[in-house]
């Protein structure tokens, strides 16, 4: 079962929608799905859709909506992928992981368990790793995060899992951010990083040309075991 709701900002001053897909019976716990560039899309939905078929409660909170609220954008479409890197230019990104806190706790309220975990792609694999520096999440996974090697000087606020997934042939994360990123996080104790050697961004998108069924379903399963340890 689904259905869109409307979340309050942290300061209450404003409120944003959320998808939120829900399993047969009581959830476990829930996942915030954090979107790409692309606004909460039909990808982004069949993610969440999925997590609910697995017994998670699954929300994705429309980020954008400070600029075009319920924007939605195909990426193979390429004025729509233009207009995407336009709204991303003028994307707020401390507003962003404000309004991802406020979703983990209203998503709390609505678990057995308490725990809230969180996943995100291109845009949001930066914003899951800014999440788990700033939040009280569970438990986060990104995906082809963007620009991670300028948020190193956050890596010591991370004090609950985070895993993340690097295509090696990246088009927006190149050979010395990868570096960087495993320099500075693999030794760290809550960091898992996992390589996808000549795969490109956006390889585990649902829908759409850039899609690599194989390695999406190895991420995804490495993504599913990761969030059975630590959302039970």
């Amino acid at each position: 079962m689904s259905e869109t709701v409307t979340i309050s900002t942290l300061d209450g001053t404003n409120s944003f929608s959320a998808y939120i897909a829900r399993p047969e019976g009581e959830p476990k716990s829930a996942i915030v799905v954090i979107q790409e560039i692309f606004g909460v899309n039909a990808g982004i939905r069949r993610k969440c859709d999925k997590l609910a078929e697995d017994g998670y409660l699954a929300i994705a909170p429309d980020l954008f909506w400070p600029l075009e609220p319920g924007i939605e954008l195909d990426p193979d479409i390429e004025p729509e992928f233009q207009k995407a890197l336009q709204l991303f230019e003028k994307f707020d990104q401390d507003q962003g992981v404000r309004d991802i806190e406020v979703t983990i706790k209203y998503a709390r309220d609505l678990t057995t368990s308490g725990k809230v975990g969180a996943v995100g792609y291109c845009l949001g694999g930066r914003l899951a790793y800014m999440t788990a520096s700033r939040t009280d999440v569970d438990a986060t996974v990104g995906y082809y995060a963007v620009g991670v090697d300028n948020l190193l000087r956050e890596k010591h606020a991370i004090a609950n899992p985070l895993m993340l997934h690097i295509p090696t042939e990246d088009g927006f994360v190149d050979k010395d951010t990868q570096q960087a990123m495993h320099d500075g996080l693999d030794d760290h104790p809550k960091v898992t990083l996992h390589d996808y050697e000549g795969l490109d961004h956006g390889f585990a998108t649902e829908f759409g040309k850039r899609r690599d069924d194989e390695a999406a379903q190895l991420a995804d399963r490495r993504t599913a075991e990761f969030f059975a340890e630590h959302l039970s």
